[in-house]
């Protein structure tokens, strides 16, 4: 390794010999602790100060209350069978037993399978037969997901078995369905009932041996990653994986056990799980929940009331608690960090999120969930300007690398595939050798999205690969004209996205949703566009819709807006040699 590099390694800022590859911070020194064996040390610490906090269950546990729940649930899981390295689903909104869950199968090395709550039955069939389930754990619904009768939809079985002994045609490993709530349904467990285990008493030795003998490399989690086609790829983690994540985030907002974080970001995403729950663990930060899923006066009401200084996020969820009609009746004035991640930020929500929630200190994340998922994160003390156009600087232990289409490092500040490779990078995808070979070269990840490094080490992301437009010969970065878009005064958000044309090969289209109450024209938009960006980057398709086709973690789906229109122009694909 030359000596630049070494250096930059150390500083974590800026990219060696004018080349855009940068290598994070080692003064740091990576964790080779377990899931459950952060959670033991800082319950040790703080065993009386305040850790969970779920508002819509009433629940309010400190850190030794907590960790005695994890026990507990974690000898009843043992009670039933399960031993390290089966697979148990949970497939749930944001309760406290999903956090329980979370620690109690880190606890005797049962991997926990994260299930997306907008499944329905194909999907969840798919990640509960390619993940080998033994069991699962189920809410028994959330809004129109009835997810205990999908489970009865496909295992018909379960109205007629003894609970634990399911033997079904269509989910053939699959033996225990732990349904959570107080109601009893035929062939399914009770939560509380393997909490409680008929009233036996905790061989917490037993569970500590088993913990003990743990590895840190050992596959913990499975998180299946949805895609626009092909079935969804379950990106296998590791404790290592998401301990140091959690750390090198927490890190970086500078938390503490004084500090207190409001989490409306879904669990089931290492944006709950990771960026949010390991990092409070990892420092003492208490966990506020303000409901099973996101609702902006609820997270507004929970950072008032529980008094929090660090609020998480994606863009679309800052966007509508800053324009919720009762925003200024709320007292934010306890905020001073955070993460607004998860979709490309817009600029100008950052500024509002700073000068109007007293944000000073918010930080920007990106990453993916195959590394686990933070490679770049700004730092509170980057100059604001930093924060709101970049994603910040590489994170410690970790190198990141700008690639052309051979796999070539290309000069700071061009666009190309952005590489990341490091302690974060996921084991592969669960059974899936091909499509792993495919995702990672040489132990780097390949993210598939375009980006760009500076002279000091910034990222700042221009697309997706797939997004990237080509116009008449023209390389389009859509990230660009969107934030261009946000500058007008009547636009609250905006995507842009390619469409096919048998002139220029494809054109520029553009979703516009309007602030509240505004109104405006495609040639209101146009000429706002024109003499200040490039004549080829103008849109020229404009549509005004009221919101944006988006999955529950609030990921705009582009791939969805480009079916529609192609469908409503009647478009066809220009064919290429």
């Amino acid at each position: 390794m030359s000596e630049s590099i070494n250096q930059g390694r150390h500083q974590g800022i800026a990219p060696a010999d004018g080349m855009s590859q940068v290598s994070g911070s080692t003064e740091t020194a990576l964790s080779t602790s377990t899931i459950f064996g952060l959670l033991s040390a800082t319950a040790a610490q703080w065993p009386d100060r305040p850790a969970v906090v779920f508002r819509e269950q009433d629940v309010r546990w400190t850190w030794s209350q907590f960790k005695s729940e994890v026990d507990r649930f974690a000898a009843g899981l043992l009670a039933l069978g399960l031993r390290r390295d089966d697979r148990i689903g949970i497939w749930s909104p944001n309760r406290v037993e999903w956090l329980v869950a979370q620690f109690a199968t880190a606890r005797i090395g049962v991997i926990l399978v994260n299930i997306n709550p907008a499944y329905r039955i194909a999907e969840l069939e798919y990640a509960l037969n390619a993940s080998g389930c033994r069991a699962i754990i189920a809410a028994e619904r959330l809004r129109s997901s009835m997810y205990l009768e999908m489970l009865q939809t496909l295992a018909p079985e379960l109205a007629t078995c003894e609970p634990g002994k399911l033997m079904s045609k269509r989910l053939p490993l699959l033996q225990f369905v732990i349904r959570l709530g107080q109601e009893r349904t035929p062939g399914m467990l009770g939560y509380d009932a393997v909490l409680n285990g008929a009233g036996r008493a905790i061989d917490t030795a037993a569970l500590d041996e088993i913990s003990e003998a743990l590895d840190c490399f050992d596959a913990i989690n499975i998180q299946f990653t949805s895609g626009t086609t092909g079935n969804p790829k379950g990106a296998t983690l590791t404790h290592h994986n998401v301990v140091n994540n959690g750390r090198f985030v927490a890190q970086a907002m500078r938390l503490s056990e004084q500090d207190s974080l409001c989490i409306p970001v879904p669990l089931y995403h290492c944006f709950g799980m990771v960026l949010a729950v390991l990092a409070c663990v990892s420092t003492g930060s208490q966990m506020v929940f303000p409901g099973e899923v996101f609702d902006a006066g609820a997270t507004l009401a929970a950072v008032q009331a529980e008094r929090c200084t660090a609020l998480h996020g994606v863009p679309t969820m800052f966007i509508a608690e800053l324009d919720h009609t009762d925003f200024a009746a709320f007292d934010l004035t306890t905020l001073r960090t955070g993460i607004m991640a998860g979709a490309p930020c817009p600029i100008e929500t950052m500024k509002r999120v700073v000068s109007q929630m007293h944000m000073g200190e918010v930080t920007i994340a990106y990453g993916m969930t195959e590394t686990s998922p933070v490679s770049f994160q700004s730092a509170t003390h980057d100059p604001l300007e930093r924060r709101v156009s970049t994603v910040g600087r590489i994170q410690p232990h970790l190198e990141a690398k700008v690639v052309d289409v051979g796999g070539a490092v290309l000069p700071i500040g061009q666009p190309g595939e952005l590489w990341v490779r490091g302690y974060s990078v996921m084991r592969g995808y669960w059974g899936d050798e091909q499509r792993t070979r495919e995702a990672i070269v040489d132990g780097w990840m390949r993210t598939g999205d375009l980006a760009t490094i500076d002279a000091e080490g910034y990222c700042n992301i221009v697309g997706r690969l797939k997004d990237m437009l080509i116009r008449g010969g023209e390389n389009i970065y859509p990230r660009e004209i969107e934030e261009f878009l946000f500058r007008h005064p009547k636009v609250q958000s905006a995507q842009v996205f390619g469409v096919p044309d048998p002139k220029y090969g494809e054109e520029v289209c553009a979703w516009i949703v309007l602030k509240p109450g505004e109104q405006a024209t495609e040639e209101d938009i146009r000429t706002f566009c024109r003499e200040q960006i490039a004549h080829f980057k103008v849109p020229r398709y404009i549509r005004f819709v009221p919101d944006m086709p988006m999955t529950i973690t609030g990921k705009v789906q582009k791939f969805v807006m480009r079916e529609q229109m192609v469908e409503e122009l009647k478009l066809a694909a220009a064919k290429n040699a």
